[in-house]
């Protein structure tokens, strides 16, 4: 990871500075100053040598890069108007003691003095504090403000919690990982504290704790951010103002005007002066109608508006004047407001009716089509209505797509699955390789269907969870859109006749494991408790690199947490689990029961049928009862003397998950324990 959190933001700055600036030439001098270092504009008040700066905002050029006079902080960008700077500040960090995990073994405050005049304070508006790490609480303070409280006030931070290595998600910045608050404006220094928790299971992972102010538009969580790296820095913007030589001192406007023991700073003709907003003090600023630097004589010149068209409109004949523009029309035109209507020529009073006669013909025309536009309006509402269009406003992140844009990818060259809800073709949209899946039309669920589909889908982040893309409701029977998984199903990889794929032990391990966790998540991790319904290897597809992802929720159903669901029994009746045929009730040990089957097919190779009174389920569930090894019943490609063991146990898992007693089965989360435990001991 870079040892600086300077991102895309921060790199725009820079390169429309590379852009003004001559890259061969490090330092520009004008009338005796210097007025750029390292390719970084340097406006008055700031400046570089004696005599070329105000006080306190005195700028130091050390090898071609420019820093605040008498500090290590690097500048990025500095501006008058608005009056704000990019600096590059050190972040607060603690790292623990890999044999005393419960101790620091270094640290640092991430404190910088960049504040010796006063003029400076950390922008609200701009920054926001972050916290990285895992069982971590981090602060921020800045020095005293006032007489009645400690060298330091600490404002304000939050805390982050980590269950495992994979729980941070990388984008999110959530409490899990990673936090963020809002900081208050008046800040004037930057300096963190930590409070020490034990970090024992996570050094592998999370052995430091982090803090840092940043652009709030300029850092994404990665992950990978959690390492070790005590060396970084982070952009973040700074206000400051003309506050005088201290707080005590510091001016507003009108005390500034008439003071004699500060020197007015807005010295330019057509310059005003506006109070600070953060923070004592005040800022200078050409006037509207004029550009330039207000903190120098004659530094604000008249704009030529008629040279910008696009932010200074004219329709007609624009005229540059004094601090402004007039824009008129020309002899025989006229127009209400030139500067946003066009100039029409003036007609005489026979042309005006014509005129009006073919107006009020063309207002028919356009209010017939109005009312076509309409009823086509009302037709379309209640076709997505029908549709379930109000439960999907529920659906978040989920595109809406034209029928035009997958007119192209509904072709019968491809279709590449047939199902008992529909049809999947394959297909580009977008420049992203999709997977479409059409309903079968005139199915009773089919509405119901599709709506359950897409609110319990948007809802579902997870690597081993097929993603939603979007979906179409502008045609009768509703389609969705979903991320293309290459290598197809676990069931065709499995059972596959012609050209068999071989698959070792630690691959049909990791897609277990990977298929649990993806379960335990919809159960246990989501916002709200998702169950499947219809585990199979069918619904377990695999990409290039044998990753699982678990798809076709078509029966799934959304349920509160701590409620049971009785609903009309739906699905494979081979994985299905006998207490849910019976009952109608759907729990989370009714997918226990489906994935213990599956446990058994990619051990075995073996189909599970429905038809025989699913022999397979039954062999195992024998040689378990009459406490035989099962050796005859793994498949031939891994049962090798090495596996005999590991087999066992991976059956005693899919035995415990087909316990009829529903009470006795594991739950996914603790499925996902023991498989991860087989999975280290693979590893040793």
């Amino acid at each position: 990871m870079s040892t600086a959190f300077l991102l895309p933001a921060v790199l725009l700055v820079a390169a429309a500075v590379a852009a003004t600036t001559e890259a061969t030439k490090n330092l520009v001098v004008t009338r005796g100053c210097v007025t750029s270092c390292g390719g970084v504009d340097i406006p008055y008040p700031f400046g570089i040598g004696s005599g070329c700066f105000r006080k306190g905002f005195e700028i130091e050029c050390i090898k071609n890069s420019p820093v605040l006079a008498g500090t290590s902080i690097h500048v990025v960008h500095l501006s008058g108007d608005p009056a704000e700077s990019l600096v590059m500040l050190p972040v607060g960090w603690q790292c623990y003691n890999t044999s005393s995990p419960d101790k620091v073994e270094a640290s640092s405050h991430g404190e910088t003095e960049m504040n010796k005049h006063g003029v400076y304070r950390l922008s609200n508006t701009h920054n926001m504090l972050v916290i990285l790490g895992c069982n971590t609480m981090g602060n921020i303070g800045s020095v005293r403000t006032t007489r009645d409280v400690d060298e330091y006030s600490y404002y304000m931070g939050c805390m982050t919690f980590c269950n495992y290595s994979a729980t941070a998600q990388d984008g999110l910045c959530a409490s899990v990982g990673c936090c963020h608050v809002d900081i208050p404006p008046g800040l004037t220094h930057n300096y963190f504290y930590f409070r020490v928790y034990d970090h024992t299971g996570m050094m592998d992972f999370s052995p430091c704790d982090y803090a840092f102010l940043v652009d709030r538009t300029n850092y994404t969580f990665r992950r990978s951010d959690l390492l070790r790296d005590t060396n970084r820095t982070s952009p973040v913007w700074l206000d400051w103002a003309i506050r005088g030589d201290d707080d005590s001192t510091s001016l507003s406007c009108a005390e500034a005007a008439k003071a004699t023991t500060t020197e007015y700073a807005c010295v330019s003709n057509h310059s005003d002066c506006v109070n600070a907003t953060n923070g004592p003090g005040y800022n200078c600023r050409c006037s509207k109608g004029y550009q330039g630097n207000a903190y120098l004589v004659n530094g604000c010149s008249n704009i030529d508006e008629c040279a910008d068209p696009a932010k200074y409109p004219c329709k007609g004949v624009c005229r540059d004047t004094e601090g402004s523009y007039q824009c008129t029309c020309g002899p025989g035109y006229g127009s209400d407001d030139p500067k946003t209507q066009r100039c029409t020529p003036k007609f005489p009073l026979a042309a005006q009716i014509c005129i009006g006669t073919i107006g009020g013909t063309l207002v028919i025309a356009f209010m017939a089509f109005v009312i076509i536009i309409r009823k086509e309006k009302q037709k379309t509402k209640e076709f997505y209505e029908k549709n379930g269009g109000l439960t999907l406003e529920k659906a978040k992140v989920i595109k809406l797509f034209k029928k035009e844009e997958l007119k192209p990818v509904l072709k019968s060259s491809n279709l590449i699955g047939k199902g008992g809800f529909g049809e999947v073709y394959k297909g580009v949209v977008d420049d992203i390789l999709v997977a479409v899946k059409k309903p079968i039309s005139g199915n009773v669920l089919e509405n119901k269907q599709f709506a359950n589909e897409v609110i319990i889908q948007s809802q579902v982040i997870h690597k081993n969870i097929v993603r939603l893309i979007g979906c179409c409701l502008e045609v009768d029977t509703p389609m969705l859109v979903y991320e293309f998984i290459s290598k197809g199903s676990l069931h065709d990889i499995l059972h596959r006749v012609d050209n068999k794929e071989p698959l070792n032990l630690d691959v049909r391990l990791s897609i277990v494991a990977e298929s649990a966790h993806g379960l335990a998540y919809m159960h246990s991790q989501a916002h709200t408790k998702i169950l499947h319904g219809d585990v199979k290897p069918a619904n377990i597809l695999l990409d290039d690199n044998f990753v699982p992802k678990i798809s076709d929720f078509g029966i799934s159903r959304l349920i509160a947490i701590d409620k049971e669901h009785t609903a009309n029994v739906i699905g494979d009746m081979t994985y299905m689990d006998p207490v849910y045929l019976q009952t109608g009730l759907l729990t989370e040990k009714s997918d226990v029961y489906s994935f213990g089957v599956v446990i058994l097919e990619v051990i075995s190779r073996k189909k599970a049928t429905h038809s025989d009174n699913n022999s397979l389920v039954t062999s195992f569930l024998e040689c378990h009862k009459e406490k035989k090894k099962a050796t005859e019943l793994f498949d031939k490609e891994i049962a090798t003397t090495g596996n005999l063991e590991l087999l066992d146990t991976l059956a005693g898992i899919a035995v415990g998950c087909l316990n009829l007693d529903v009470d006795q089965r594991p739950s996914m989360t603790d499925v996902v324990a023991r498989l991860l435990t087989l999975s280290r001991s693979r590893m040793v």
